[in-house]
């Protein structure tokens, strides 16, 4: 047996291991079976962790935020438009790091206090620049949900870097709808080169922001 395995098991360990196991099985084939099975235990012993799946996703997304942030730091002189643009590409490369990242992130809670911290200076940035508490709030919250949207969608077309799904070529998507000449052409911006399409969509919501609350 491997020292890994003999190693005491505590969430940290079942949380790292499921996140190891998420490329290669995805999302939907990450059962608790199969973690135990990965740790060399009974089902059972995890429950002693964790109560079910949401549980261990919530410790599993507070786990990529905890990587995500470590030894990041925050520019005290960012504008209000660079720490959002910031934060924002950060969150997309940390979660393009696991298959279905954006599926375990989405709507899961996290179970400790780490995020705190980086909320709490992000949101006083934003009041301190114009906004009132509620309008950073929700200018917080709809990039971040732009984020998480744009993610999942891109990585249902290309599961991890490098990888993608059949059904996705865009020429043969075009000869398709050749009757169609602007919803051929667009599959070209739909599908291709999820950078550009990122940068392009979330400069929108942040310039969308700033319109909405008149703050520049």
């Amino acid at each position: 047996m491997s020292p890994e395995k003999r190693a005491p098991l505590d969430r940290e360990r079942v949380a790292d291991t499921a996140l190891r196991l998420l490329n290669e099985v995805g999302l939907e084939g990450l059962t608790l079976r199969a973690i135990a099975k990965e740790l060399d235990v009974k089902a059972p012993a995890l429950y002693w962790h964790f109560k079910g799946k949401q549980e261990l996703l919530d410790e599993m997304a507070t786990e990529m935020y905890r990587r995500m942030t470590a030894g990041a730091t925050l520019d005290p002189a960012d504008t209000w438009q660079e720490r959002l643009l910031k934060a924002n590409r950060g969150l997309r490369t940390a979660l393009l790091g696991y298959r279905d990242g954006a599926k375990v992130f989405s709507g899961s809670r996290f179970t400790g206090t780490d995020h705190a911290h980086g909320l709490e200076a992000n949101l006083r940035l934003l009041t301190e620049s114009g906004f009132t508490l509620a309008q950073a709030v929700h200018a917080g919250r709809t990039v971040h949900a732009f984020t998480i949207g744009f993610v999942t969608e891109e990585q249902g077309v290309r599961p991890l870097p490098g990888e993608r799904r059949e059904g996705y070529d865009v020429e043969e998507r075009a000869r398709l709808l050749a009757a169609f000449p602007l919803a051929a052409e667009a599959g070209k911006l739909l599908f291709d080169d999820y950078d550009q399409q990122f940068e392009e969509g979330l400069a929108l919501v942040v310039a969308g922001i700033g319109a909405r609350y008149g703050i520049g």
